[in-house]
C-alpha cells in the first residue's frame, strides 16, 4: 500500500500525495517551514531530501509486496505469524476449541471487526485530524473548541470553529476527520 501524505508550507498546502512525489515536490518548492503529514495518522513526517532527485524518489518509493521475505504460516493466503501472550486460562479455552487456538482467535477477531460498525475507523480519523490540528494549527483561534467538537463526533460544530482558518488548513484538517476513502462532499 503506497503512503500518502500532504505537505504545508507555513498555511498553503503545497503538495499532496504518495510519499516519493510530495518529497521531490518539497524539495524543488524550496519553502520555508514545510511540515509534512501522514495522511493517514496525521503525524508529521520528517523527510531526507539529501542527494539527487533519484535517490529521494527511490528512498521514499513503496516497497515491492513480493520483496517480503519468507515468514511462517500461509503466504499465499496472507496468514502472519505473530506472538500473543495471554494468560494460562485463556491458553486452555482456546485449546478445547475446534480448530485449535489460531481457528478461534480468526473466528474471535472477525467477529469483532463485524461488531465494529466503523467505530475503530472513525476513532483513527478523529485522532489523525487532532494529531494535524495540534502540529500545525494548535494556536489558531477556536482550536480548542474545535477540538472539543471533534472528540464529541460533531462535525457541524468543528466545522463552524475551523472555518475562520486558513482554507487549506481547514479543508485538510476536515478531510482527515471524515476518514480515509471520504469524498469532497463528506469533508463539507
Amino acid at each position: 500500500m503506497t503512503q500518502t501524505c500532504t505537505a504545508f508550507s507555513g498555511t498553503n498546502l503545497i503538495a499532496s500525495g504518495p510519499l516519493a512525489e510530495v518529497a521531490l515536490t518539497v524539495k524543488s518548492a524550496d519553502a520555508p517551514q514545510v511540515l509534512v503529514f501522514d495522511d493517514r495518522t496525521g503525524a508529521v513526517i520528517d523527510l531526507d531530501l539529501r542527494g539527487s532527485n533519484e535517490e529521494i524518489a527511490a528512498r521514499y518509493a513503496p516497497a515491492p509486496e513480493d520483496a517480503a521475505p519468507r515468514k511462517r504460516g500461509r503466504p499465499k493466503l496472507g496468514v502472519v505469524a505473530r506472538e500473543v501472550t495471554l494468560l494460562p486460562r485463556h491458553w486452555d479455552w482456546l485449546q478445547g476449541q475446534p480448530g485449535g487456538a489460531s481457528a478461534t482467535l480468526r473466528r474471535l477477531v472477525e467477529t469483532a471487526r463485524q461488531q465494529d460498525s466503523g467505530a475503530t475507523a472513525a476513532r483513527a480519523a478523529r485522532d489523525a485530524a487532532y494529531r494535524f490540528m495540534s502540529a500545525i494549527g494548535g494556536d489558531l483561534p477556536g482550536f480548542e473548541d474545535a477540538a472539543r467538537a471533534l472528540f464529541a463526533g460533531d462535525m457541524d460544530g468543528f466545522a463552524r470553529q475551523i472555518a475562520d482558518w486558513p482554507a487549506d488548513i481547514a479543508a485538510h484538517a476536515q478531510r482527515l476527520a471524515v476518514g480515509p476513502g471520504a469524498t469532497e462532499k463528506d469533508a463539507q
